[in-house]
């Protein structure tokens, strides 16, 4: 995206040069500073508050997982115990 407006930053006209290097910009700063930095900063501080969901939300369902995950040893365990047929 950066690269695309700078693309309109090295135009001919004023307006497109003007929107191109200000997207540009913004688009760099957000990724850089802010997803990189910002954003897991403010996450450890919050720690679980950053999960909290509001009680009006009470209404989405609750996804969880039926069982556990099975590690792969614990398969092949199940498999040798079953049998050889």
């Amino acid at each position: 995206m950066v690269g695309v407006f700078g693309a309109f930053a090295l135009g001919r006209e004023m307006g497109f040069q003007q929107l191109g290097l200000g997207l540009g910009v913004a688009v760099f700063i957000d990724a850089t500073v802010i997803r990189s930095v910002l954003l897991p900063a403010t996450m450890k501080l919050l720690g679980e508050v950053n999960w909290y969901l509001p009680r009006w939300l009470d209404w989405l369902p609750k996804v969880t997982p039926e069982t556990a995950p099975i590690s792969p040893s614990e398969d092949m365990e199940a498999a040798h115990a079953g049998g050889g047929d």
